[in-house]
């Protein structure tokens, strides 16, 4: 399976890095929780089988497994910290799953923007599909549009930034050199029901700006708490603005 499409945007590499500065350390923090409270929201009220492919900094196996859910996490290195008892780890390519049995997983968590960082969503995300079971979820994070204009306006790229109405896929570079794939909310609807599966629900991580979260905590750090409720509460844009987003998506039985 391949992007649909002609149109790519691919840019030149080198920009300035977008990542968890010093300067946002109460908004990063904010973050955190906010996901942590969706993956709480999300995951089975039963005991269930959980495959998590978030990769090596995120903090959902550990999160899941707490919960009373048995873990399958797949990592292309193993653990530096000892893991939850409920979990087993697996050294493997997240985005090729063929060691895995179809149906085996009731959920599969694919967050920490992992499925951006696999150029070809599209495949990984039909191996998601295969191996969950009918009815199964996945919940998965996404750089946005978003994000991926405002990297570029940073490096003053006008001209591809006037293309990317237009492209079906679009490819933005990170200083390590590494490329990350940004999704529009359509883009990432149409790609999910290409593989199979019907979405639940699209939104931002955070809708909250960066300087709201900083000045509410930096006033009052005791607001984390207000303030993640409200983040889960808010009503949702037809448009989802934030620098990443976030999915649910359901395999269909039928």
């Amino acid at each position: 399976m391949h992007p649909r499409g002609a149109a790519v945007l691919s840019i030149p590499a080198k920009h300035p890095a977008v990542g968890e500065s010093e300067s946002l350390a109460s908004y990063w923090t904010f973050y955190w929780a906010v996901a942590a409270a969706q993956l709480s929201r999300w995951l089975p009220r039963r005991p269930s089988r959980v495959l998590d492919l978030s990769g090596p900094q995120s903090r959902y196996a550990d999160q899941a497994a707490h919960a009373g859910h048995t873990v399958v996490e797949v990592r292309d290195a193993p653990r530096g910290t000892p893991q939850p008892r409920r979990t087993r780890t697996i050294v493997a390519d997240a985005s090729s799953l063929g060691f895995l049995s179809p149906g085996s997983f009731d959920a599969v968590v694919a967050e920490g923007r992992m499925l951006s960082r696999h150029l070809v969503t599209e495949n990984v995300v039909a191996e998601i599909a295969r191996v969950l079971r009918p009815g199964g979820r996945v919940l998965l994070s996404v750089d946005s549009l978003v994000l991926g204009m405002a990297i570029l306006a940073e490096q003053n790229y006008w001209a591809h930034l006037s293309d990317v109405p237009r492209s079906e896929v679009v490819l933005v570079p990170w200083p390590d050199g590494t490329i990350t794939r940004c999704f529009g909310v359509e883009q990432l609807r149409d790609l999910l029901t290409e593989c199979g599966l019907e979405v639940e629900w699209i939104r931002p991580r955070t809708a909250l700006s960066p300087s709201t979260v900083e000045h509410v905590l930096n006033a009052s750090p005791q607001s984390l708490t207000r303030l993640v409720r409200a983040e889960l509460t808010a009503p949702q844009a037809e448009e989802p603005v934030g620098i990443h987003l976030v999915a649910s998506a359901i395999k269909k039985t039928g």
